[in-house]
Parts: structure tokens; C-alpha cells; sequence
């Protein structure tokens, strides 16, 4: 049996008058999880305000803790019955458009793989590409499943029928706004365990463990930033050129799905034994720990026994906290798995390398060799193609704002709001249907004629590519 069941909630304000497309047809929007937070919340009650239909499925207590509007779903089945269970909602709702919060958790990629069968598209939010101040919201998948392009003609092409940028202004954002939220959200996913009994949590930590590594974190912050001013005056009292090595998160998906890397430490390992067969003499390495790290792993005590295991002790730096821009700044180059922080670097004309699946890893933007060639010749971004680059990302698929402040969350809010207005999930579908025909055919053909060569290849883009959306069933639609 599949356990889907509509909540109660608060009473909210009726819509003035329905959102509807060009055809006539009722918009209604399915949000699934979303950051750990308010954020959904403030996207579901200004998309009734503007007259959408909007459902919200719950999946623990602290999905429902931070809801608390009308349309509230809980699913509390197993995760095997959650494709049918969302196949009804959509159909009983007649859902035009899902929205989600990362693509890479496991409901989520289930999400995805029903919504492409029913031809329903996908939005997803991410942390943005570029930094600071914007966030990803793409159509159909984001980072390694994204269908961005690779090619720098692409963007170079498109960048000219685009108009200037109007002046980007910065939001706060608070680390104690997100550590408090993320400590209310666990409790009330712990507190309500016996109603959501099959919710599996998609992080490899225990929410309480989490939690506690959050506090200590919080309760240490001034020793951790005292340590770290200390060694920032060391290393620039030394006039050493160096490297950055920004880390990410262990448990993030972009780390375990699109790279070769098992988790952090095996990115360490791998980073520092090239470091010291490659880099120059007198280079220093400088790892620097991901401002969100929930402390629960000693990243300090494992970059110092990677280093002394290689006997460089004495020319790698860590650093607990502090501003990556100050450090990106004056670095030779960075060194990144797919982090935000290579686009940052690329602003600033600093060579970049990934080591795994970067939307930004691209010809003439990004050093395209061996991470031991780096070290030495690290070569230099072609600031028109990152320039170029740019422009087509905030157009295609970047918002302005932020998910840690008022000011940032209502921006945030009002420009994915817009987004999505601009958005007609009719057109989707009738491209959906084409381009799965045009798969099926293909299919066909290669089982007729063996020797045709197996990979599918899709036609080339208009010069108005960005208008178009085909190229966003890529990854969708497969």
C-alpha cells in the first residue's frame, strides 16, 4: 500500500486570480525537498499569492517543521513505493512543474526518471555555479547531470545576442542562521521518526551526530578563526607562492557521483602525493576546509598526517576558516574536485584545474592536462570565453540572491518566481515527446544495423539555443 497522506495546515491566503499558460491551463507546482530551512516555504506562499496550485511532499518532520502551509503532503512509505506514489500525486493534482532542492539525492533521481516519463519538467535548485550571491536553478538537472555545454563557441556565440547584465549586488549570509536551521530541522526529523518509520536519511551521518558536530563547530568558531588569521599572517609573511586546495564536502554528491574520488580523503591523499612529486621548489600547497564541513571528521589532523606520510609538512597550510576569495586572490592557481570556488579563481584570471565533472571544465577556460603538468605550468583562462561563459550561465540558468538572509531569500524568491513564469511546461512536454520519439527511432535503427556507431548524438543548436529547451532533455529524458 502506498502511504501518501495530505496534512492539515494553517489557513493562507486564497489566490486573486489563477496562474494559468498561454493555452488556458492551470499551472500547479510540486515542491519536494528543499534546503534545510524556510526556503520553500517563502517559494509555496508567494506562488499561491501569484495564483499557482502548490503541493509540498514532506518526507521527515523537518520537511513538515519548515512547511507549515496549505498542500502539505506526507509520504511515509517505503522508498521502492515512492515512483507510483508520486506518478498519483501528479496525476490527482494534475502537476504541471516539480520543484527540488539538489538532483542527486535518491527520491529525487526517482523524481526525475517519473517526471520524464509523464514529460513533466524538472527545476532544480543548487548552490550557484558562480559565487557569491547566486544560486543554480536549472531545468532538468544540475553539475555533472547538467546539459550545459561544453563547447566555448557555444557560449561565445550566444553571449553576443545578449544584453549587458544590470549591476549584481551582494546579500548577507549567515553561517549561524544555517547551523541553527540545520539543528532545528534534525531534531525534528529525530522527534517525528515513528511517523515518517521508512524515511532513510540520504546524508551517511545520524542527524544527532550532526548536530553535535555543528555545536562544537559553533562553540569553537572564535579559537578555529584565531588559528586560522595566525597562519594566514605565517604564510604571507613568506612571500611563498603557493596552490589552493579548496576542500568540499565529503558526503556531496559531487564529490561521490562525479568524480573518481571515494570521499575527501582520498582527494587529499591523491592532491598532496602529486604535490610533492611535481610541484616546484619553494611552492607551497594551501588547503583550505569548506566553510559548511559539520566538524565531524578532523580535516586538520588528516591533511597533517597525508602531508607528514609524504614528508611535506613543512611547506602545506591549512586552514579552518577565513575568506577562500582573499586566499583565491592571491594564489598561482587552483585546484578543485568541481567546487563553486573554480569559477570564483576563473574571475579573478587565476588557472584552474578539476579533478572531477565541472560544468566549468571547459577548452580555454579550464588547464586541460594532468594535474603534475599544473604544478608547473598551469597556463592562464581566456578571459573571453570565461566572460562569454558567464553571461550564457546567468541567463540560461543562475538567479541572484541567497538562502541565508532575509534579503537574500526574497530576492531569491522573486527571480525563480519570474523564472518559472516565463517557463511553459506545454512546450516542454510537446519537445519531451519529440525528442523521446526521436530516441526511439534511433534505437531501433541500431538494432536493425549493428555496425552504426552506438553513441547518440543529438543535432546541433540554433544560434537561439537558449530559448530553446531541447537541449535540457539530455539527462532528463534518458
Amino acid at each position: 500500500m502506498i502511504t501518501v497522506k495530505t496534512h492539515p495546515s494553517a489557513a493562507d491566503t486564497t489566490p486573486i486570480m489563477m496562474q494559468r499558460t498561454d493555452d488556458g491551463v492551470q499551472r500547479n507546482i510540486l515542491l519536494l525537498q528543499g534546503l534545510m530551512g524556510p526556503f520553500f516555504r517563502l517559494i509555496g506562499r508567494e506562488l499561491r499569492r501569484r495564483g499557482y496550485g502548490v503541493w509540498k511532499v514532506n518526507f521527515n518532520g523537518g520537511d513538515r517543521l519548515f512547511w507549515r502551509l496549505p498542500g502539505g503532503i506526507d509520504f511515509t512509505g517505503r522508498a521502492n513505493e515512492w515512483p507510483d506514489a508520486l506518478t498519483r500525486i501528479i496525476i490527482e493534482h494534475d502537476i504541471t512543474d516539480v520543484v527540488l532542492f539538489g538532483d542527486c539525492r535518491p527520491l529525487h533521481s526517482a523524481a526525475i526518471a517519473v517526471c520524464a516519463r509523464l514529460h513533466i519538467p524538472v527545476h532544480v535548485f543548487e548552490e550557484g555555479y558562480l559565487r557569491p550571491d547566486w544560486v543554480t536553478f536549472e531545468l532538468g538537472g544540475v553539475n555533472g547531470n547538467s546539459t550545459l555545454s561544453r563547447d566555448p563557441t557555444y557560449y561565445i556565440e550566444n553571449a553576443k545576442a545578449l544584453p549587458d547584465l544590470p549591476p549584481h549586488h551582494p546579500v548577507p549570509s549567515s553561517f549561524r542562521t544555517r547551523a541553527l536551521q540545520g539543528l532545528a530541522y534534525n531534531t525534528a526529523d529525530l522527534l517525528s521518526r515513528w511517523h515518517y518509520r521508512h524515511w532513510n536519511n540520504y546524508r551517511p551521518w545520524h542527524p544527532l551526530t550532526e548536530g553535535i558536530g555543528w555545536l562544537r563547530k559553533l562553540l569553537a568558531r572564535d579559537e578555529r578563526r584565531t588559528r586560522s588569521e595566525k597562519a594566514l599572517k605565517t604564510l604571507r609573511a613568506s612571500h611563498s607562492f603557493y596552490m589552493l586546495f579548496p576542500l568540499q564536502l565529503d558526503a556531496d554528491a559531487q564529490v561521490r557521483l562525479h568524480s573518481s574520488f571515494s570521499g575527501m580523503a582520498e582527494a587529499i591523499r591523491v592532491v598532496i602525493a602529486s604535490f610533492t612529486s611535481h610541484a616546484p621548489h619553494g611552492m607551497r600547497l594551501v588547503i583550505k576546509e569548506h566553510p559548511l564541513d559539520n566538524n565531524i571528521r578532523n580535516w586538520c589532523h588528516e591533511v597533517a598526517m597525508q602531508a607528514a606520510a609524504y614528508g611535506v609538512s613543512d611547506r602545506v597550510d591549512y586552514f579552518e576558516a577565513g575568506d577562500i576569495a582573499d586566499l583565491v586572490r592571491t594564489a598561482t592557481g587552483v585546484i578543485t574536485i568541481n567546487s563553486t570556488t573554480g569559477t570564483l579563481a576563473l574571475a579573478e584570471g587565476k588557472p584552474v584545474i578539476t579533478l572531477g565533472n565541472a560544468v566549468y571544465d571547459i577548452p580555454g577556460i579550464t588547464f586541460q592536462g594532468p594535474l603534475e603538468e599544473f604544478w608547473s605550468n598551469p597556463g592562464k583562462p581566456d578571459p573571453e570565453i570565461f566572460a562569454a561563459y558567464r553571461r550564457v550561465l546567468i541567463e540560461r540558468c543562475l538567479i541572484p540572491g541567497g538562502f541565508f538572509s532575509n534579503e537574500g531569500m526574497s530576492k531569491l524568491v522573486r527571480h525563480a518566481i519570474d523564472r518559472l513564469t516565463h517557463h511553459s511546461p506545454r512546450d516542454f512536454a510537446a519537445t519531451s515527446r519529440a525528442e523521446m520519439a526521436r530516441r526511439e527511432a534511433l534505437r531501433q535503427k541500431l538494432s536493425r544495423y549493428p555496425d552504426t556507431p552506438a553513441e547518440i548524438t543529438f543535432p546541433a543548436l540554433p544560434k537561439n539555443a537558449l530559448k530553446a529547451e531541447l537541449e535540457a532533455l539530455k539527462e532528463v529524458s534518458s
